[in-house]
């Protein structure tokens, strides 16, 4: 599996990349057991750059993946995105980009894919009223 560079810090993830999304949302029922397969047979072909965020599930996303990678989490570059709020049934509250609500969504991120950190984190959609600095 060819590598690519991502910033000028040494970070190095596979060209080709595993979204989780439609493990648990959006293309009907997910099934835990072969969606952590995948994860680990993803792994064993080289893959090491798995994405997720928050809002998939809502937050039951990131639970899924860090489950699957928990004895792994060494072989993986993490990536998990923040900005879309959604509330606990699944309802769309709105955009978020303003500093407190960042870091109420890394923590509640690290949390729930019981990591202490991830490799990529990025915005899911800018908040149009917060400048994108304080973001």
């Amino acid at each position: 599996m060819q590598n690519r560079k991502l910033g000028q810090q040494g970070l190095e993830a596979s060209a080709l990349g595993l979204g989780c999304m439609g493990m648990s949302e959006f293309y009907g029922q997910g099934d835990e057991a072969e969606s952590i397969a995948t994860i680990h047979r993803s792994l064993e072909l080289g893959i090491n750059f798995i994405d997720t965020a928050d809002m998939y599930g809502p937050f039951t996303n990131e639970m899924l993946v860090g489950k699957a990678i928990r004895e792994r989490r060494d072989e993986v570059i993490l990536a998990t995105k923040f900005g879309n709020v959604r509330g606990p049934n699944g309802e769309f509250l709105g955009i978020r980009g303003d500093a407190e609500y960042v870091r109420q969504a890394c923590d509640a991120s690290l949390s729930r894919l019981g990591v202490d950190h991830i490799d990529l984190y990025y915005q899911h959609r800018v908040d149009p009223g917060v400048p994108i600095e304080e973001t």
